[in-house]
This record gives C-alpha cells, sequence and structure tokens, in this order.
C-alpha cells in the first residue's frame, strides 16, 4: 500500500505527527457510500487533491516504524494550535497515578476551544487537588502552556463500546449538559452520569 504521513498541506513528513494518506487505490479499499457517493468524497477524498486520507493521526519514527495515534476528525484548535486527544492522554497516562484517560476540547470565547481531561487513576492513588495540579502542570510542560487543561476530573469509568473505544463525543456531550445521542454501543452506559457528575 502507497501509505505516507502528511501534513496540513500534503506534504511527505517524518519525526512527528501528520495525517495518514494513502496515495494510491488498493485491493480492499472503499469505492463509496451506499446512495451517498458525495458523502463518500467529501469523507476521504476532499482534504488532499487525489490522495484519499483516512481520518487518523500518525507517526514514523526514525526506525520506520508506524504509531496510529487517533482520530484527527477528533482535532482540538486551542487559540490556533491543533492537537488530536491522544496526544495529550498519551502524556497523562505518562504519569504513574493515571492507568487511563480520555480528552474533550470543550467551547472557549478566547482559544476557539480549551481542553478538559477525564483521568482513571491507578491502584493506591487518591483524587486530589494536588494531583490535578500536578497533571495540569505535566501537560503544560510537555506540550506548552496555552494546551493546559482547563479540567482535570477524575472517574471510575469512561464510557466504552464492545471494543473498548473510548466514546469521546459522548463525554463531551455528558460534561456540556447536552443529549448524548445514540449510546446503544456503549458497555457501561452508567459511566455517563459519573462524568456528568465528576468533580
Amino acid at each position: 500500500m502507497a501509505a505516507d504521513e502528511v501534513d496540513a498541506e500534503g506534504r511527505s513528513i517524518r519525526g512527528q505527527v501528520g495525517e495518514l494518506v494513502i496515495r494510491a487505490p488498493w485491493i480492499g479499499m472503499t469505492r463509496g457510500f451506499w446512495e451517498d457517493e458525495q458523502r463518500y468524497l467529501e469523507t476521504y477524498w476532499s482534504r488532499f487533491d487525489n490522495v484519499w486520507a483516512h481520518g487518523d493521526w500518525a507517526a514514523i519514527d526514525e526506525d520506520g516504524l508506524w504509531h496510529i495515534l487517533g482520530r484527527s476528525d477528533d482535532t482540538i484548535k486551542v487559540a490556533g494550535k491543533r492537537i488530536g486527544p491522544a496526544e495529550v492522554e498519551s502524556v497523562l497516562v505518562n504519569h504513574k497515578a493515571v492507568s487511563e484517560a480520555a480528552v474533550i476540547g470543550v467551547p472557549h470565547e478566547i482559544k476557539g476551544s480549551d481542553v478538559v481531561c477525564f483521568c482513571i487513576l491507578a491502584p493506591g492513588f487518591t483524587p486530589s487537588d494536588e494531583l490535578r495540579s500536578e497533571l495540569r502542570g505535566k501537560v503544560a510542560a510537555e506540550m506548552g502552556k496555552a494546551l493546559q487543561p482547563r479540567e482535570i476530573r477524575f472517574v471510575s469509568d469512561l464510557p466504552e463500546t464492545r471494543n473498548a473505544k473510548v466514546m469521546r463525543r459522548i463525554i463531551r456531550s455528558a460534561y456540556l449538559g447536552e443529549v448524548p445521542g445514540d449510546t446503544s454501543s456503549l458497555v457501561n452506559p452508567q459511566a455517563i452520569q459519573e462524568i456528568r457528575k465528576a468533580r
């Protein structure tokens, strides 16, 4: 497969996070959406000229190994800086106190979006303002002050599908007090209430 990693202008890049693309057709490529050709073109072919964009962030390291880093359509734009939730989540789970994390973008009047994080703590750790401050500082130190989270909230569970995919869309709607939409794919719908009540 003619897979590549590109920047926002469609230029090949290495050693940094970019968009996963395919530059030539392959045997299993989707040819369209049922009765919605325009949506198919907009979804996969509208970002770059004659290049299929998968909708995922990727990085190719110095050894040529590929890393898929999450959906690029989950992008959070904070004060002109674009980040994927997985980038912030990886910083958080690298802290010994955090076993799992989910990050969402929420509206902000000046910056456009702000970062809010939900963390499941590892055994032996308890929620505290000190830990919350430490985690906010860790994100700021590794990603820049503009990306310091507005909030860190501690929960015991995150809304997940049967294949363990964390549903950020549902977390965001619960945090903002919006209707979550279809929750039929969740194995733990009770996690929505915990998100709403988390502090």
